[in-house]
């Protein structure tokens, strides 16, 4: 049965852990860790390795702790759901009747892509509430930019404090909710810039041969291939549900390449479009969950003039 803090709560329990200093991540993190072990349930840490190494050289060797490699399963939002519901998917099957997480997204997810890691942290209140799962996201609060933790705040029901409490979020905003607001990123400045290619009502095919012609060799052969996959579902989806007119843009720079595609529809109906595979198929669903997995940047508009989803390959972090 479920114990402590989770004890007669059906589904998922999603903490953040403010901290400012290393003893604060502490006195929050190791008698958590130590009490999921102690109860035999499966205990993990998905945390980049300065805190992994603060925190292995704070728990007892050989106790029971899981280490995960956390900057690679944070690779892109749709993955790690993914990931990790076949992670706690196993657990269950394996008979866990409670499971616990300590994670934290990598410092580059807080930046100019932090809208659809904002959206994640939302998501999964919804994502993985099939399971019997507590977990502490730490953010730390000398690093962490304050609109960062003002989404925190609104995508996590509740904070653990270091004298074992937990403490209700007054902002939090129901994920159903939360991912229908229109959330503008920030505009990447190869778009202020007129594109290389501009093609109104293209077919998939189009669509395809112009990301290869516009890459012209700039971009690795996997982050081209990833955002070809990505632009033609991204069209057929437009072409299929959307409103005319569909237009593709593509921009190019030293080190990615931009693309964006749009409709003069409201956009997918189903707030988890593009990060769970929602639907079957007939509705977009499924090739947006796709288009979300192949590239290293993805934003939704909804505007006057229809919705627009902006699609990046190669580095999505610029700085100017």
């Amino acid at each position: 049965m479920r114990t402590d803090a989770a004890a007669g709560h059906r589904g998922y329990l999603h903490d953040a852990v403010y901290y400012d200093s290393d003893d604060d991540l502490l006195a929050v993190t190791v008698p958590f860790l130590l009490g999921g072990v102690k109860a035999g349930q499966p205990t993990v840490v998905s945390l980049g390795a300065r805190n992994s190494a603060l925190l292995r050289g704070a728990l007892p060797a050989g106790c029971g702790v899981i280490f995960l490699a956390g900057g690679d399963l944070y690779a892109r939002p749709t993955a790690a759901i993914r990931s990790y519901r076949e992670m706690l998917a196993g657990y269950v099957a394996d008979g866990a009747r409670q499971i616990r997480i300590v994670g934290e997204l990598p410092s580059s997810a807080l930046g100019v892509t932090w809208d659809w890691w904002a959206r994640y942290e939302s998501a999964i209140n919804h994502a993985y509430d099939d399971f019997p799962l507590w977990s502490l996201c730490a953010y730390d609060t000398r690093s962490t930019p304050a609109p960062v933790l003002r989404d925190v705040a609104r995508t996590h029901p509740r904070h653990a404090t270091p004298d074992g409490g937990r403490m209700p979020s007054p902002g939090y905003t129901d994920p159903f909710t939360y991912l229908r607001e229109n959330r503008p990123a920030p505009p990447d400045p190869l778009q202020s810039t007129p594109p290389v290619v501009e093609l109104f009502m293209p077919t998939a095919a189009q669509a395809r041969a112009a990301v290869y012609a516009a890459d012209g060799g700039r971009l690795p052969a996997d982050d081209v291939e990833d955002l070809v996959v990505a632009v033609s579902e991204t069209v057929t989806n437009a072409m299929r549900h959307g409103r005319p007119p569909v237009c593709l843009r593509l921009w190019v720079g030293t080190d990615r390449m931009v693309a964006t595609v749009s409709d003069g529809g409201d956009g997918p109906k189903d707030p988890f479009t593009g990060l769970l595979p929602v639907g079957d198929g007939t509705d977009g669903g499924l090739g947006l969950w796709i288009t979300y997995q192949s590239c290293n940047h993805v934003t939704a508009h909804r505007g006057p003039g229809g919705y627009t989803l902006r699609l990046t390959a190669g580095n999505p972090h610029f700085t100017a």
